[in-house]
């Protein structure tokens, strides 16, 4: 669970490394509404500041982002198991569509993004789909 002032990695190609969480959304079915929630859990929109970026990127340090949570190591409940990640991480999306930023993700992701909606994020996974 993320909540306010919670840190996530990025885990794709946009420039971004680090980011805070400034405000928790609802999901891509809500297309980022005005619904504002306590906390966020994978597969949720959040907005947030980055506070790490590559020198030379589109997205600089300071900047005001939106970003939808892929891993987190609290885990993923499934009917056959838990899944946990070692690391907490977003992707970054545009404002304007909620379509991802980079152009692919350096995560293995979770096969329920596609029921939620998202095949193109799930087209950017190199590792693959857990």
């Amino acid at each position: 669970m993320f909540q306010n002032e919670s840190r996530l990695l990025i885990a794709d190609n946009s420039g971004a490394k680090e980011i805070l969480v400034i405000r928790c959304l609802g999901g891509l079915g809500e297309l980022g509404g005005g619904s504002n929630h306590k906390t966020s859990d994978i597969g949720k929109l959040v907005i947030a500041t980055v506070k790490k970026a590559l020198p030379h990127a589109n997205i600089k340090k300071g900047q005001v982002v939106k970003a939808l949570i892929i891993t987190s190591k609290k885990g993923f409940a499934r009917p056959e198991g838990f899944i946990k990640f070692s690391k907490n991480y977003a992707i970054l999306l545009k404002k304007e569509d909620n379509k991802p930023i980079g152009t692919n993700i350096s995560v293995p992701l979770l096969r329920e993004f596609g029921q939620w909606g998202h095949k193109e994020i799930l087209s950017l996974s190199k590792p693959g789909v857990i």
